[in-house]
């Protein structure tokens, strides 16, 4: 591992690390938000973030301003790329393919399986890391915008009592049936629709063993809100099952970080709640 970014922050320390990630067979970079506690060694409950589509760890860092809240409450943040990079690693021409787009799953197809195990990644070794590398306890939350926000819910909805929260902006709900996803899943997990539930929110929450509540934030002004978020699947499934979930439509917000920076501070703070209960 190497520190490649330090900058004081809110007390704080708002830090990039790169370690050679053996899931995903290349250098990774994440963002790493110690609050003053941590820094004096106190261990810290962590949320992770997921960032969406042609996205690095940058963007979350340095636009969302949640340093500040993260301060406020003691709280580890942490901050992966959204997918595996390097000259070796599988790309396509598209923004929504590729680098820049790993979609949280493990797939299956060539070229793209030797590297593209963001799913594994996000759960098991970044985890691992930071809780042995750093003052974090195992208490986790996690949350994500878009693409990052279809991975949130879905690492949460698969692994029951690892994380006490989570939460999303503008996520991808139901990837299987809208065009991001079908494009995405049929290049790195191939043709069988079935395999595709396994990533699919609003199909996991049929059968999901935890009532862990779902909270989705979602821009009422956003672009992609009918052609590629529709919220209201998750919505229905949640209903049909009785699983908890709150879905907020704000007024006028688009899917940009301006939306993300106007509300993380609501989301840290749930969080928080959540992760010191």
């Amino acid at each position: 591992m190497e520190r490649i970014e330090q900058h004081a922050s809110y007390g704080g320390s708002q830090q990039v690390w790169k370690h050679a990630s053996s899931t995903l067979g290349c250098e990774m970079r994440f963002g790493l938000y110690l609050p003053e506690a941590a820094l004096r060694g106190q261990a810290c409950p962590v949320l992770y973030w997921l960032s969406g589509l042609t996205c690095t760890e940058q963007n979350f860092i340095t636009k969302a301003g949640a340093q500040e809240h993260a301060a406020r409450h003691g709280l580890i943040v942490v901050a992966p790329d959204t997918s595996p990079r390097g000259a070796q690693v599988a790309d396509d021409a598209a923004y929504d393919l590729g680098q820049g787009a790993g979609f949280y799953l493990n797939a299956t197809q060539q070229p793209w399986a030797a590297h593209y195990r963001m799913y594994d990644y996000v759960v098991d070794e970044l985890p691992a890391l930071i809780e042995a590398q750093f003052p974090a306890t195992d208490r986790r939350a996690i949350s994500g915008h878009s693409m990052g926000g279809h991975g949130a819910l879905v690492i949460a909805l698969r692994n029951p009592g690892r994380y006490r929260s989570v939460s999303a902006f503008a996520p991808i709900v139901a990837p299987s049936l809208v065009p991001w996803g079908e494009k995405a899943f049929t290049a790195y997990l191939g043709g069988d629709r079935k395999a595709w539930e396994q990533y699919d929110a609003a199909e996991l929450v049929r059968h999901a063993s935890e009532r862990l509540p779902l909270w989705v934030d979602q821009g009422a002004g956003d672009e992609f809100l009918e052609s590629q978020l529709q919220p209201q699947r998750l919505q229905a499934a949640c209903d049909a099952v009785g699983h908890p979930m709150e879905l907020k439509l704000r007024p006028g917000y688009d899917h940009s970080y301006y939306f993300i920076a106007s509300l993380i501070g609501e989301h840290v703070a749930r969080h928080a709640q959540a992760l010191r209960g």
